[in-house]
């Protein structure tokens, strides 16, 4: 373990042990003064955590054997083609672009024009929204030529039986298909820098480039993939219905959803009884791979509630490399695109997001160059075509703040 890590680890033991002292030191305390401690304590604890997280993922990169080189075709295509592009977002430079950039990506130039972002600089891009998108760190991705994106899902509507081996076969039920159609969508940012920044060799344009969309991106479809109406973007799983049924009954492409009894809020006591009813509606082979998901006030509230017969705490630190914090025993993603806690608001989720979510990303990101709207600045009108749906809708589960 490195010193940063060890560093970060012990940062995190210590926050912890600060916040559950409040349940200790503070029961004679107004509720209001229990709740600003343990709000202050709760906050030392999500710096610990990021720290902890930074420092893994800095003794990550420097383990990764660098990749590339000159060696092979493509490597060669790939190279000439961030020279040229290079070329184009300095000085306009189209020359031989499109024919590079057909052999190193493998895409045609789009018939509103622009240019693909090469290979490196598109990989940057990926990483961070890898990084900083929650429901894309944990859901299936998949890539696309093509404008839109339908998978067939089968709901398990053919039946099936044992028989012996002189025994009569009768006939099975039709299995029932459900066409589940990404909602697609384009992402747009438009970072601008003088013509005089962009003619100094010192200043790295890719850098900039990938750096002034990335974290713009990685916003946008945050809230998409939780809340998009599905109208010119990605439809998120909370946009989905919701039915308080279970899945041999609940209608396809509806969640379930569990109340916790209290319009707006938790229940008064053994708050987490829901929980863990939330994760006993997730069948066993989709529980293997779940996550939960909800926003940092949310989880600060949920590191206080405690096992209502051991009196054990449900939230866990993780206190090794590369050990995530975990409830009831499953890693929490923070989603600050999940809903405050409201009136018959969707605040929890827990589920196999893999199984239950596709992103659907369209292959290639545009840059358009413009010299001339907002002179001296040379713009880049920089696209992404991406969707997303629900393919599964047993796989989700969500807690919803009300009486029923």
């Amino acid at each position: 373990m490195s010193t940063e890590i060890k560093n970060a680890v012990e940062a995190l033991a210590k926050s912890v042990e600060d916040f559950r002292a409040v349940d200790r030191d503070y029961k004679s305390r107004a509720e209001a003064e229990i709740r600003e401690a343990r709000e202050k304590a709760s906050a030392a604890i999500d710096a610990a955590e990021a720290a902890k997280k930074a420092a893994e993922e800095a003794t990550k990169k420097a383990a990764r054997a660098t990749v590339g080189g000159a060696a092979g075709d493509a490597n060669v295509d790939k190279a000439e083609h961030k020279k040229a592009f290079g070329a184009f977002l300095r000085k306009g430079i189209e020359t031989g672009l499109a024919d590079l950039e057909r052999k190193a990506v493998n895409v045609t130039t789009a018939g509103d024009g622009g240019y693909a972002l090469p290979e490196q600089i598109e990989s940057v891009i990926a990483q961070r929204l890898l990084d900083i998108s929650p429901v894309r760190s944990v859901a299936n991705v998949v890539s696309v030529s093509t404008s839109d994106y339908k998978q067939l899902v089968d709901t398990r509507g053919m039946a099936s039986g044992w028989v012996g081996e002189a025994a009569a076969r009768t006939a099975t039920n039709t299995p029932t298909f459900y066409e589940a159609a990404a909602y697609m969508g384009e992402i747009y940012a438009n970072p601008q820098a003088t013509q005089q920044s962009l003619d100094d060799l010192m200043f790295n344009v890719e850098a900039w480039i990938a750096s002034s969309i990335a974290d713009e991106f990685a916003y946008q479809e945050g809230g998409a993939f939780v809340s998009g109406n599905g109208t010119s973007k990605p439809r998120g799983f909370l946009n989905y219905s919701t039915a308080a049924t279970a899945d041999s009954s609940r209608a396809w492409g509806t969640l379930e959803h569990v109340a916790t009894g209290v319009s707006a809020d938790f229940a008064a006591s053994n708050k987490g009884d829901k929980l863990v009813e939330l994760v006993y509606k997730l069948k066993a082979g989709h529980r293997a791979n779940a996550v939960w998901m909800t926003n940092k006030a949310i989880l600060a509230e949920i590191r206080a509630f405690k096992e209502s017969t051991t009196n054990a705490y449900l939230w866990q630190p993780g206190l090794a490399a590369g050990q995530p914090s975990t409830l009831l025993g499953y890693r929490v993603i923070e989603a600050e695109d999940i809903p405050a806690k409201a009136a018959n608001s969707l605040s929890i989720a827990f589920g196999d997001f893999r199984a239950g979510y596709t992103v659907v990303d369209r292959v290639g990101i545009r840059s358009l160059r413009d010299p001339y709207s907002n002179k001296p600045y040379v713009g880049f009108y920089v696209t992404k075509r991406v969707g997303g749906m629900v393919v599964n809708s047993e796989a989700i589960k969500v807690l919803k703040f009300s009486t029923t």
